[in-house]
């Protein structure tokens, strides 16, 4: 009769032996970093922030939107739902993103 094995792997442990390995940790995020174009804030003309604001004004929670913000050296562009307009703190909220006014470029309203 066979003898049992006294210690059994668990599925979880027996996965990460196929699991990708990387002998330089940290390579992927220093790659993706350094390929990123740093890109100074663009100062709006007044006709640019008119038109702007005449968007904000027509946002609504719940609206679907697609909004193109500055963020650390660089422009987003993000489609979601309108979470949360906070005019006190100048922040709009789309799903889980925070953005302040002030870094908004631009403002697509999607048509229902």
């Amino acid at each position: 009769m066979a003898e049992k094995p006294k210690h059994k792997m668990s599925t979880a442990d027996r996965a990460k032996q196929f699991m990708p390995f990387s002998a330089l940790k940290g390579l992927d995020e220093a790659l993706k970093e350094k390929e990123k174009i740093i890109v100074p804030k663009v100062e709006l003309s007044e006709d640019s922030m008119v038109e702007l604001d005449r968007k904000m004004h027509l946002l609504k929670s719940g609206m679907i939107i697609t909004v193109i913000y500055f963020c650390k050296d660089e422009y987003i562009k993000l489609t979601g739902i309108v979470a949360k307009i906070d005019i006190n703190n100048q922040i709009l909220q789309i799903v889980n993103t925070r953005i302040k006014f002030d870094d908004i470029y631009d403002i697509l309203i999607q048509e229902p």
